[in-house]
């Protein structure tokens, strides 16, 4: 009997990652993840709108979600690498649609408040601090070899959804309401978690004897001993903070100089499409220095922030939004597939909750802090000074050598720096 590996062997190369029956898996929860996280901000947008009409509202559900997501990030990573990647992921997508699904169902019946949908938005972001730390982990044990091809279809997955997604929340908005908007997305998670179940690898380290502490000092260990690491969290926790102008102050410029919401939704979109797009080279893309490639590449992102401070005309804007959606996709898979390559198996979570903390640590006192630092310098000023000190965190990153020299590959094999592992008695 043809099994269904065979009846995939047509693939194109730089597809044969879907041969693997877990990855195809993992893949697909993604897919109906990230579509329903596409339509979250436009459905969580108009519901609190149409409860009370307040941005400051709006601004306590937003933040509501990240502090939570920060926070569990690495307690999250440590779980993740103690009972499991792919049992963390199914739990936190569980936990997701039964906080997105409530929230639905209480819009749709007229009962919901800002408090309880700020609730709801907690639940939420906790969950994802503990999906996300496990999902990087999980990919090198379902993708095998074919790591890089994963990330960059991954990529095409978020993308995709930054596009489609809140187009369909924009339909659902306006014929059904926000409720039913986030029942869908509460849907896409329950979707994800059963595809999940159907993944047999996991590449969890037998039970732990360690404190959870020493568990956590552990991973850092990790991130300390590599400066290509630490130096790369560092270089982003800044970069992320300050470009935060461009979707704060962007939409202002817009409003005020290129002609209002039609033109930002291109901007926006073109940035969409310009990821979407790069992903398909990064099927084929193989460099010998991927951090060197990843870090030049990633300094066009503050390409559209700084042509907003001009105002440039509206079409080199958009240009530039598109070239800006290749610098983050090519940055984010290369440097997402060094770090599985190079981050011992056991450890893997505990480092992403670390990559993800930095990356969104500072993101609320970036969001606190752009609206006044226009009000005293201008928002043109603004947007070059962010626009300046995003080109710049990134371009700091080229006097680090290891970004220069380290190869895709380990050139031996990796061993943790923390404590070792117990050994197997004779």
């Amino acid at each position: 009997m043809v099994g269904c590996e065979n009846r995939l062997v047509r693939l194109p190369s730089d597809l044969e990652v879907l041969r693997q029956r877990d990855f195809r898996f993992v893949f697909s929860a993604a897919v109906v993840s990230l579509l329903g996280d596409g339509v979250l901000p436009v459905a969580l947008a108009f519901a609190v709108l149409d409860l009370t009409g307040s941005a400051t509202d709006l601004g306590i559900v937003l933040a509501a979600r990240t502090v939570a997501l920060v926070a569990s990030l690495l307690v999250g990573g440590v779980v993740a690498d103690r009972i499991g990647r792919r049992m963390v992921m199914i739990s936190a997508d569980l936990v997701r649609l039964v906080g997105q699904g409530v929230i639905g169902v209480m819009l749709v019946s007229g009962d919901a408040t800002v408090a309880e949908i700020a609730v709801s938005q907690l639940l939420l972001g906790a969950a994802s601090g503990f999906f996300n730390p496990a999902s990087s982990g999980l990919i090198p044990t379902v993708a095998g070899e074919r790591l890089q091809e994963a990330n960059a279809l991954r990529g095409m997955a978020i993308a995709a959804g930054n596009i489609a997604g809140p187009a369909i929340a924009g339909v659902l908005v306006v014929t059904a309401g926000p409720g039913w908007a986030l029942l869908i997305d509460a849907v896409s998670y329950g979707a994800s978690a059963v595809l999940l179940a159907r993944v047999r690898r996991d590449d969890a380290r037998p039970a732990s004897t360690e404190h959870f502490l020493a568990d956590l000092r552990d991973g850092f260990a990790e991130v300390r001993s590599r400066t290509w690491v630490w130096s790369t969290i560092v270089a982003f926790s800044v970069l992320t903070t300050f470009a935060l102008a461009f979707p704060v102050l962007g939409a202002l410029i817009a409003r005020r100089d290129l002609g209002g919401a039609g033109a930002w939704a291109a901007i926006l979109v073109a940035r969409a499409v310009g990821a979407l797009v790069d992903s398909t080279t990064l099927l084929r893309l193989r460099p010998q220095r991927p951090l060197l490639v990843a870090t030049l590449a990633g300094m066009v992102t503050a390409l559209p922030t700084l042509l907003l401070a001009v105002p440039a005309p509206l079409v080199w804007i958009v240009i530039a939004a598109f070239i800006s959606g290749v610098g983050p996709m090519v940055f984010n898979t290369l440097w997402e597939t060094t770090l599985q390559q190079h981050i011992p198996a056991s450890a893997r979570s505990r480092v992403s909750a670390y990559d993800w903390l930095g990356s969104m640590a500072l993101q609320p006192v970036g969001y606190a802090l752009i609206g006044p630092l226009a009000t005293g310098i201008g928002v043109s000023a603004a947007l070059y000074l962010c626009g300046g000190i995003e080109f710049a965190a990134l371009a700091m990153l080229l006097t680090v050598r290891d970004i220069w020299t380290l190869p895709p590959h380990p050139r031996k094999p990796v061993v943790n720096v923390g404590r070792a592992e117990p050994q197997r008695p004779a």
